[in-house]
């Protein structure tokens, strides 16, 4: 798995909850559901997305949005207009007097908003994701609040796919909106990812560093080797100095510290599946056996192992 896939695995839809939703102008939905991410597009009309105390941001026909939680935002074609919908952490419906409106504004399969839309209707697609792995975590904390792609032509073909198969009902159909939302979440990302000038974090920039970027591909590659730093910079052709120096400086940790945080974090994404053992998630992220994976998860996080596999988001 190459580092861009290995970042990139943790938010990988798991029964996402996915909407097409339908709304006559002038309109405006608060989202308060306190979601981990959220991904959407406009089908049809044009929008803005506000966070609360940023400016807006409009969104066009085509354009992806990811929204980062818990944190809420509004999402409407006229900005200053007061919500007249407010989505809630279990994603019922309200108008701004309290009415509950989630059955009653339903359309079917996936499909909610006004029984007669206008010709200007604004359609909209959100994918949102419920329970994103503790890899992506370490990704998702360093995105910004919002990040807004304009329209591709990659992102166009995925966004009329979704919009095809949202509102259909057939075996296996959750999977298929799964991978269409992950899709999309990617592309986002990645572009993000690459831009310099985009903030993106430092342990991803610093994979093009000629000294830190081979040693980071080799920890990702191979986390459960013993490593240590001698061995690391025999590998890198630097000496043991230079690499825990250059590695502190661009990374803001030392090379060790930085194997045991993606350790653990391998780890707790591995806890979430059904048939694993602490022995041989263990085995698989380097610790030779299940005391010292405890031990060590316990003192990072707070927690053992077996709590935190009692207490992770399915």
């Amino acid at each position: 798995m190459d580092t861009l896939a290995g970042l990139l695995d943790g938010p990988k839809a798991r029964g996402a909850f996915l909407l097409k939703a339908v709304f006559n102008p002038s309109w405006s939905v608060r989202i308060e559901d306190r979601a981990p991410l959220s991904v959407f597009t406009l089908v049809h009309g044009d929008g803005w997305v506000l966070t609360d105390g940023g400016d807006p941001v409009p969104l066009r026909a085509g354009d992806i949005a990811v929204a980062r939680g818990p944190d809420p935002y509004t999402i409407t074609d006229t900005p200053g207009l007061p919500p007249l919908i407010t989505v809630d952490p279990d994603q019922r419906c309200s108008t701004a007097e309290g009415v509950d409106v989630s059955d009653s504004m339903s359309l079917g399969i996936r499909t909610w908003g006004v029984a007669q839309p206008a010709p200007d209707a604004a359609v909209m697609l959100t994918g949102t994701y419920l329970g994103p792995s503790e890899i992506g975590r370490r990704l998702l904390a360093a995105l910004p609040p919002l990040l807004v792609r304009p329209a591709k032509g990659t992102d166009l073909t995925l966004v009329h796919l979704l919009t095809e198969e949202i509102g259909k009902d057939r075996p296996g159909q959750e999977l298929v909106l799964d991978r269409l939302l992950d899709l999309l979440l990617i592309g986002v990302l990645r572009d993000w990812l690459a831009d310099p000038d985009s903030g993106s974090p430092a342990w991803y920039r610093a994979h093009g560093d000629p000294v830190v970027g081979p040693a980071l591909r080799l920890l990702h590659e191979n986390p459960a080797y013993g490593w240590t730093v001698a061995e690391l910079a025999t590998k890198t052709g630097t000496s043991r100095a230079s690499l825990a120096r250059r590695f502190t400086d661009v990374m803001g940790e030392p090379p060790m510290a930085y194997l045991t945080g993606w350790r653990l974090a391998l780890a707790a994404d591995l806890l979430r599946e059904p048939d694993a053992t602490v022995a041989t998630v263990a085995r698989r992220v380097g610790y030779g056996s299940a005391f010292a994976l405890s031990t060590a998860f316990k003192r990072v996080r707070g927690m053992s192992p077996q709590e935190y596999r009692a207490t992770a988001p399915g």
